[in-house]
């Protein structure tokens, strides 16, 4: 009986000592698989945000190009670009909608539009997330306290940061606003902000 016993461990043994390379090189098969697909997506999400930066850069471009052209010529031009011809029909359309809206504003306006798609354009792929997590945090504020906030916000464009900071830390701002508006303004303080309507700062826009 102990013989058997001994028979057993041993096989068990050689099974396990035999076994080990085995799962090991299927375990890192399938993390080198993994890391395949991981790289494979992450050049993917690159490759689309590179697109959409072109794309956004684009679209500022033929708003300065085409503002001033009847409907009819601004389709007529847009349909002639290499790179609107790259676009879905859908995106087309859109684009083609914005131009004419775009035409009828103000130019005052107009400038105030293309100046943050400007400086939208520069910023880095860090500071548009932010950007837009900051957005979405503010649209969340109730009506009045959003629009009391974005106020505030253009009240900082022509500040250095270091007046900004002040700003926020004031004794004014700690009674105007919460300790999460505070840290919303304070998010945005750190953003570039917009050329406004003189050519000084806003809220980037995208």
């Amino acid at each position: 009986m102990l013989g058997r016993t001994k028979i057993v461990v041993v096989v068990a043994a050689v099974l396990l000592v035999t076994a080990t390379p085995m799962f090991a090189q299927r375990l890192n098969a399938r993390q080198r698989r993994q890391q395949r697909i991981d790289n494979r997506q992450e050049r993917q999400a690159e490759k689309k945000a590179q697109k959409e930066q072109a794309a956004q850069a684009h679209v500022g471009d033929w708003l300065r190009r085409y503002k001033d052209l009847p409907p009819d010529q601004q389709r007529e031009a847009l349909q002639k670009d290499p790179e609107f011809q790259k676009l879905p029909q859908r995106r087309q359309e859109q684009l083609v909608q914005r131009l004419q809206h775009f035409s009828n504003l103000p130019p005052k306006q107009q400038e105030r539009i293309l100046n943050r798609m400007e400086t939208w354009e520069h910023l880095t792929s860090d500071q548009k997330q932010q950007a837009k997590g900051l957005f979405q945090q503010i649209q969340q504020l109730p009506p009045e306290r959003r629009r009391v906030l974005t106020s505030a916000v253009r009240d900082m464009r022509d500040l250095t940061p270091e007046q900004r900071e002040q700003l926020i830390n004031s004794d004014r701002y700690k009674n105007m606003f919460s300790d999460h508006e505070r840290d919303l303004l304070s998010g945005a303080s750190r953003l570039p902000l917009a050329p406004a309507d003189g050519g000084q700062a806003s809220t980037p826009d995208e």
